[in-house]
């Protein structure tokens, strides 16, 4: 069978998330540092990194963020993300479903994820317009334990055959409302302000995923799919994942908050943990991972990670993430990151 439209832009996405990705790039997250104070009074045997992450209790404050499905080869990809999620014990988000709901001959190419990880909890993924019987479909294809409502306006500007309508508010609101799981709301990498975290809230949205500047970026993705490549100047449009975290600092205490976008080391993740996060994500860094390495060694860096976390945490002084978000004032923000503050 000839594969879609739908099903090649799936195979570019990884491609070019690949082609363009730059694990040790700068992004806004080395300028903040953390102040090191000599004397922590921990032990990395004390350490407890468990999190309670809205209605859920992980044993650790990580998840793999969304990327992929919808062709044969990314099927592939989450049968792989699946088996890895389940040996390392994270939280993970399959790709946008959307293409599986106009074809649902690629349902396989999602629940592949879901053979491979039974017992584990999986995001399922669609775009924010969608109706709720899609959302539902959505929702059954994976068994999902929450659903993901991506917002990603920039991404469909500069998209060739990308959406034009972006009335999405009310339809979020009543997802909330009618789904029978948990609703996550993320950017697909152009971070959340203020006001938007505000009107999801008062929406009803009670989990919130930043998806900032700084990590797989679409605009450089798309705009290598236009004819002409005409829109490269929106390569730096939107808000990093530290400043969309700084923006919603003051949220409401009910409001859960993922931060991803840029995570490309266990020190990226302590960082946003101090400033509010509750759960951290990575995709591209997994990605390439997975593009790269055995199955195994993709495991062995997770498990590594989540080891050098607990020790991260006994530099620190904290024995918990409860004990790190209580130690805000060991950021330290560079004088760029403090005169955006104060723009808030």
């Amino acid at each position: 069978m000839p594969q879609s439209q739908q099903s090649h832009r799936k195979d570019e996405h990884v491609s070019l998330a690949e082609k363009y990705y730059h694990g040790d790039q700068p992004n806004r997250f080395d300028q903040v540092r953390i102040r090191h104070d000599a004397l922590p009074e921990t032990a990395v045997a004390d350490v407890n990194l468990r999190a309670t992450i809205g209605q859920w209790h992980w044993d650790s404050p990580l998840y793999i963020e969304a990327m992929t499905g919808g062709s044969p080869h990314t099927g592939e990809l989450n049968a792989r993300l699946g088996k890895i999620a389940a040996a390392c014990g994270l939280p993970i988000a399959t790709g946008s479903q959307s293409v599986a709901i106009k074809d649902p001959q690629l349902a396989g190419t999602f629940s592949s994820m879901r053979t491979n990880n039974p017992d584990g909890l999986i995001f399922g993924n669609l775009g924010a317009g969608h109706p709720l019987a899609a959302a539902q479909t959505a929702i059954k294809m994976l068994q999902a334990d929450a659903l993901e409502l991506h917002l990603n306006v920039v991404q469909e500007i500069v998209m060739p055959e990308g959406d034009r309508d972006f009335h999405w508010l009310a339809n979020i609101q009543a997802l909330v409302q009618a789904l029978s799981v948990p609703v996550i709301v993320k950017e697909v990498g152009f971070g959340i302000s203020k006001p938007t975290m505000q009107q999801l809230y008062q929406a009803g949205v009670r989990y919130i995923d930043l998806g900032g500047h700084g990590g797989t970026n679409f605009v450089d993705i798309e705009n290598r799919r236009r004819p002409q490549r005409d829109m490269a100047y929106l390569h730096d449009f939107g808000l990093t994942t530290v400043e969309s975290l700084l923006s919603v600092q003051d949220h409401p205490q009910d409001l859960t908050i993922f931060a991803a976008g840029g995570i490309r080391q266990p020190l990226d993740v302590l960082k946003a943990l101090l400033l509010g996060a509750d759960a951290v994500g990575m995709a591209g860094t997994v990605l390439h991972a997975l593009l790269h390495h055995t199955d195994d060694e993709v495991i062995a860096m997770l498990t590594d990670w989540q080891s050098q976390l607990k020790r991260l945490l006994a530099l620190v002084g904290a024995t918990s993430i409860a004990d790190l978000h209580q130690m805000g004032d060991k950021i330290l923000l560079s004088p760029e990151l403090v005169n955006y503050k104060q723009t808030l």
